[in-house]
């Protein structure tokens, strides 16, 4: 006897004998098993139920959640929650439980109790961090990121102010700081903290500069940088600042194009290159008027919410079909229609290739028409709208170009980039 009621004996028999079985058992019976000695034993088995639960959600098999996944989830914190709170254990696993049940509430749209748990994670994360008396690691991107889709963009950038202090003293740390340092820019521009952002930007920079100059750096990545940093610099009217970097840019790219990159390609630096693509915000929040989540900027699809993520790459098929009856009517009148269209490619462009770039043997051979389309679209307009055209015609081929650094197309990147530069008045 014990809190939980009475246990039939031959059910622990059984559920141990299941456990020592030398043949595979299946999740379902693994679970049926936890189920039953958690409650003769609840400090060894309520650990390894939660795991358990979580577990039997995703059939591995099919590559599906199962039906009963929502449910499961929510057990796991049932039973995470029991775990003695003097068990040292309890910590990690509840937050595991968490972390799996907010990816299902989100999952079918139950997105403020999603965003309580990631504050629920947060907390325990800084509970953790005091005792230890070290900062906060887990759970402030994915909390900033939630706070973002809601367009709690101060908030986001508060938190992600408080990671990037923690992380800075660290340097690189493989990476992680750069990601962040991402995130982090994009929250100060979505909140309208501009000088902040662009003195974030500068750091990014900085820290790429110093990567790239490593002998195992990436040269593409400070490029990269510094192209997303000159766009963020005109953005907030520093056009001639912005033209300095650009020159550097192009200095930088003009001595890469010579000698090639160091080191082997990898999928960090085309990552890298299509977060920075998110950055700037505006086309996430296409269509304008439907009240769905917005992606959060400068974050990899790692860290949205799976709801947000479906919408997200769901809607190129609706942006091709609104990209193609724009075309028709721009044919008959460019003016109305064609600086739409333009922007109306972009959004699907950059969705587009933030959904190839992590499918490496497709991702060049889908994302490339779609840049060479934007540039081929720009330079109709230029002709059409010679006061704005050249700027935008300048914008696309700066793009195109980054997409040809990301894809080791150098020569033809360089071209891109001074005929961009020729557009803006700033040819060398």
């Amino acid at each position: 006897m014990n809190q939980w009621g009475n246990v039939d004996q031959d059910d622990i028999v059984r559920a141990r004998n299941t456990l020592l079985a030398s043949g595979r058992r299946t999740p379902y019976e693994e679970v049926d098993a936890y189920r039953v000695l958690a409650q003769v034993s609840p400090a060894a088995y309520l650990p390894l139920l939660a795991g358990a639960l979580q577990h039997l959600s995703y059939d591995t098999g099919s590559g599906e959640w199962r039906p009963s996944s929502l449910k499961l989830c929510e057990e796991a914190v049932a039973v995470a929650r029991r775990i003695d709170p003097a068990e040292p254990s309890r910590v990690d696993v509840l937050y595991k439980a968490l972390d799996s049940y907010q990816h299902q509430l989100y999952r079918v749209g139950r997105r403020t109790e999603g965003l309580a748990l990631r504050g629920e994670m947060l907390a325990i994360s800084r509970a953790q961090a005091e005792r230890a008396g070290k900062p906060v690691r887990s759970g402030l991107e994915q909390w900033a990121a939630g706070l973002s889709e809601e367009g709690r963009y101060a908030e986001a950038a508060d938190a992600m102010d408080e990671l990037v202090a923690d992380l800075q003293p660290e340097g690189p740390r493989d990476g992680a700081l750069a990601w962040s340092l991402l995130q982090w820019i994009a929250a100060l521009h979505d909140a309208g903290r501009s000088a902040d952002a662009c003195a974030a930007f500068e750091r990014l920079v900085a820290l790429e500069a110093a990567e790239a100059a490593r002998e195992h750096g990436w040269v593409a990545c400070h490029l990269h940088a510094l192209i997303g940093y000159a766009r963020m610099l005109d953005l907030h009217g520093r056009g001639e600042q912005a033209a300095a970097v650009r020159r550097d840019t192009l200095a930088r790219l003009t001595e890469l194009a010579a000698s090639g990159e160091r080191i082997s390609r990898s999928s960090f630096e085309a990552s890298f290159w299509a977060v920075l693509l998110t950055v700037f915000g505006g086309e996430s929040v296409w269509p304008v008027s439907d009240g769905g989540p917005r992606t959060p900027s400068g974050t990899g699809p790692t860290y949205w919410s799976p709801d947000a993520r479906q919408r997200y790459f769901d809607s190129r098929d609706a942006l091709r079909a609104e990209v193609d009856d724009r075309a028709r009517r721009a044919a008959g009148d460019p003016a109305g229609h064609l600086a739409e269209l333009v922007r109306i490619n972009r959004v699907l462009t950059v969705r587009s290739a933030v959904h190839w770039v992590d499918r490496t043997h497709l991702f060049a051979e889908r994302v490339r028409p779609l840049f060479d389309e934007g540039v081929d679209l720009a330079r109709r307009l230029s002709r059409h709208n010679p006061a704005e055209g050249p700027r935008t015609l300048a914008g696309a081929l700066i793009e195109r170009s980054a997409f040809r650094i990301a894809v080791r197309e150098l020569g033809p990147a360089l071209d891109d980039f001074r005929e961009a530069l020729s557009h803006l008045g700033e040819a060398i």
